[in-house]
């Protein structure tokens, strides 16, 4: 299984003075989130990542340099990065097309460990994590589940279903569900829809034949959140980051008293 991180964006929503560098880069507590990412998928036991880079790639490159990350992490340049997510997803497409199982993950996400592991160690062959506990708005990409079955994925929908939540951005995809992305993308690329976001894509992708394989994690509780405002920064930092590092203190502790943790696929 390899990893596949997009972080080519510009932020523009952060401002000054967070907008001066890769959202991949803002530091949480003494590591910036490209460490975190780094560190999270080392103990889970992913043997390659890979950086969709555009705007400031240099700092990011500088940034692995200084992990002395790069026997783990390379990383493939957009020069179109400012046209959207959608065209960092078509340029990595050869990643996604590797014939293994792939983690596609946003860089602009503060978690613990214990989220990403809940996605990995899932028994469906594609998955995606959602949290029930969100606010409304324009901003979160909901999925709508009925029966146990993702039935919509979008931030403004109306589709009928038993319950909606938060796409956390990261996905498990089989390597047929990451073949049919990539196809989904370059449709998008063919009829000059770059600006679309990358989650249209995704859309396509469980909406469509291959719906049926396609499960969700719940991952409500889980401290998180996704880095798009000032406004996110200070809540990483004052009350999301100070409950990731207590729920890191007590996991030793609960596996310990379990007998030893879980052996991931």
């Amino acid at each position: 299984m390899k990893a596949v991180i997009l972080a080519a964006g510009t932020g523009a929503r952060l401002g000054e003075p967070y907008g001066r560098e890769p959202k991949a880069l803002l530091r949480f507590g003494d590591k910036s989130l490209l460490e975190r990412h780094i560190g999270c998928l080392r103990r889970l036991g992913i043997a390659e990542l890979v950086v969709g880079v555009g705007f400031h790639h240099d700092d990011i490159r500088r940034e692995i340099d200084r992990l002395e990350a790069g026997n783990l992490v390379r990383t493939v340049f957009n020069p179109d990065f400012t046209d959207g997510s959608m065209v960092t997803l078509w340029t990595l497409r050869d990643e996604l097309r590797c014939g293994a199982p792939v983690l596609l993950m946003d860089a602009d996400v503060l978690y613990p460990d214990a989220l990403l592991r809940r996605l990995v160690a899932s028994q469906h062959r594609s998955c995606l994590l959602l949290d029930r506990d969100f606010e409304p708005g324009d901003e979160p990409v909901r999925v709508g589940v009925s029966a146990g079955r993702i039935v919509d994925f979008r931030k403004r929908s109306s589709v009928p279903c038993d319950f909606r939540g938060e796409s956390v951005g990261f996905f498990k995809l089989s390597p047929g569900d990451a073949r049919a992305l990539v196809a989904h993308a370059r449709s998008y690329i063919d009829r000059g829809a770059c600006q679309e976001p990358y989650e249209e894509a995704i859309r396509d992708l469980l909406l469509g034949p291959a719906a049926d394989g396609f499960g969700y994690e719940d991952i409500t509780g889980e401290p998180w959140i996704e880095i798009d405002f000032p406004a996110d920064v200070e809540r990483a930092r004052l009350d999301i980051l100070p409950r990731i590092s207590a729920a890191e203190k007590q996991a030793p502790q609960a596996r310990g008293q379990a007998g030893g943790g879980a052996r991931l696929p």
